[in-house]
């Protein structure tokens, strides 16, 4: 029996909204659910939060002078994670660029938007499918998390996986039960026919 300080205690991961019933922000909500094409609404909110944790970070650094050492340093450090994540470019070299970001950047660059992008799935819909099938991996690893960031370096070498029907890989369940029924069915004839 493990003892109860083995137990992690996580912090939350997304924020329900203060009013449930708002309209605007329900539509707003449901927009970026079916052109992103998340699970649920909870997605949402957990963009949101990243959003807001890296907008406060940045804020608490303006409050700061200019060439105070902790802003100059994590100033530096958190506008290079920006640029390797692809939610600014290089030509966007202030903090106050980092407050002008929106859930969308966000959302652009999940890996379940990028392989619809890329054109290895027909819909927004089926690169989630591809993705938790393990169709779909990036560099060497087959990743299976649709809110997989991907990084400005990596994005180039996101394609099927090496194991997938879809990318040189063996024959799927389906093809092998067809090919065997077809394996049959000839065999079968030839039989009655000695």
């Amino acid at each position: 029996m493990p003892k109860i300080s083995f137990y992690t205690h996580y912090s939350k991961t997304s924020k329900k909204p203060r009013r449930p019933y708002e309209k605007e922000r329900l539509d707003n909500e449901l927009k970026l659910v079916g052109e992103f094409g998340l699970k649920n609404k909870k997605e949402v909110w957990r963009v949101q939060m990243v959003l807001s944790k890296i907008r406060n970070a940045a804020r608490m650094l303006l409050m700061l002078d200019e060439n105070d050492p902790k802003r100059l340093f994590e100033g530096r450090a958190l506008m290079r994670r920006m640029y390797r994540y692809g939610f600014l470019d290089e030509s966007q070299d202030k903090i106050d660029y980092v407050l002008a970001l929106s859930p969308q950047t966000f959302l652009e660059r999940r890996l379940q938007t990028l392989v619809f992008k890329q054109g290895l799935a027909k819909s927004i819909h089926h690169a989630r499918v591809l993705i938790q099938q393990r169709h779909i991996r990036v560099g060497k690893q087959i990743v299976t998390i649709p809110s997989f960031t991907v990084r400005v370096d990596s994005e180039k070498h996101i394609d099927f996986a090496l194991t997938s029907p879809f990318g040189g890989g063996g024959p799927g369940r389906v093809k092998k039960r067809s090919l065997k029924s077809k394996g049959e069915s000839g065999g079968g004839g030839d039989d009655a026919d000695d």
